[in-house]
């Protein structure tokens, strides 16, 4: 009896990741829960230079300023609540000190235009398609920072809106590195305080946009993290406690399933042998003064130099 639907996966033929890939994750929150996987199995990767992204115009915005080394002013960020803000950032770059945030936000953008040159793949998580308008510039914002919500206007981007940006997107990266792999996703994650309904739409209308613009276009792909999570694990006990976030359960099968979609024969094994370094790090002896247990820390810095002398970015 089968009493599970399985998503269809084609399996890549062609530029799958392995450990000489280059990795870039922008977008959403479950961008970040994925690009934690690729930290843990010491993968060349960075994930959200400015922090979560939830919508294709702050990906936008971040990939375009980036391509054009945008320098950040004095009159491009806010003060709000003691710290200032940039409408392009996720709060977490915020600060209490305004130079360091100028500082912080430029360093970043330059590291991603040297990232997006190098990059041999680029996976972009789109969350929503609502966004806020803030009212005094006219501008999409990528993160309110707590103003005021009388402040903004809140819009549904159009199916249009959104492939128009996403085309944007794409057409900005290949103009610095023609090889790239793009790999869109839609987070699993619902964005229920904008409404059931109003979630529907909102990602219905990310993925419309997204298939608009994958069919028969090369290294343009599509990875089904939203329909996995709708249907293999269309059940309640894949979520966490506020019913509304993949569990840790939901997020490894769906990574087990990225693995056998877009990783190379010889990137699993490796990942075999970073897992078993991994865990040995974790490992709580019963006695760490023991014979057994110096054997095993010697085994491990073996593991360790065998694997930093293949790949030298790998640091545990």
């Amino acid at each position: 009896m089968n009493l599970q639907t399985k998503i269809k996966l084609k399996k890549e033929s062609k530029n799958l990741i392995d450990y000489h890939s280059k990795v870039l994750l922008l977008g959403s929150c479950f961008s970040e829960n994925i690009g934690n996987k690729f930290d843990y199995f010491k993968f060349e990767s960075i994930q959200n230079p400015f922090g979560i992204l939830f919508h294709p115009i702050a990906i936008e915005n971040l990939i375009n300023n980036a391509i054009n080394c945008k320098k950040y002013s004095d009159d491009e960020i806010i003060f709000q609540n003691e710290r200032w803000h940039s409408f392009d950032a996720h709060s977490n770059l915020s600060d209490e000190n305004k130079n360091q945030l100028l500082e912080t936000l430029n360093t970043k953008t330059s590291l991603t235009h040297q990232t997006l040159k190098e990059t041999t793949h680029l996976i972009i998580t789109l969350g929503t398609s609502w966004v806020y308008r803030y009212i005094e510039s006219d501008s999409i914002v990528a993160n309110c920072h707590k103003i005021p919500q009388k402040k903004f206007l809140k819009e549904l981007l159009t199916v249009d809106n959104v492939s128009a940006s996403l085309d944007k997107c794409i057409a900005l990266v290949k103009s610095i590195n023609t090889k790239i792999n793009i790999v869109f996703t839609v987070s699993p994650v619902r964005h229920l305080k904008d409404g059931f309904i109003e979630n529907t739409l909102s990602k219905s209308h990310l993925i419309n946009a997204i298939h608009n613009l994958v069919d028969n276009r090369k290294n343009i792909h599509y990875f089904p993290s939203y329909e996995i999570m709708m249907d293999e694990l269309r059940d309640y006990r894949f979520y966490a406690e506020d019913m509304i976030h993949p569990n840790k359960t939901a997020i490894n099968y769906i990574w087990e399933k990225f693995i056998e979609t877009w990783f190379s024969e010889d990137s699993k094994q490796i990942m075999k042998e970073v897992d078993v370094i991994q865990k040995g790090l974790k490992h709580k002896p019963f006695n760490e003064n023991s014979e057994k247990h110096h054997q095993f820390l010697k085994n491990l810095e073996q593991q360790k130099r065998i694997l930093k002398s293949k790949f030298r970015f790998m640091n545990f």
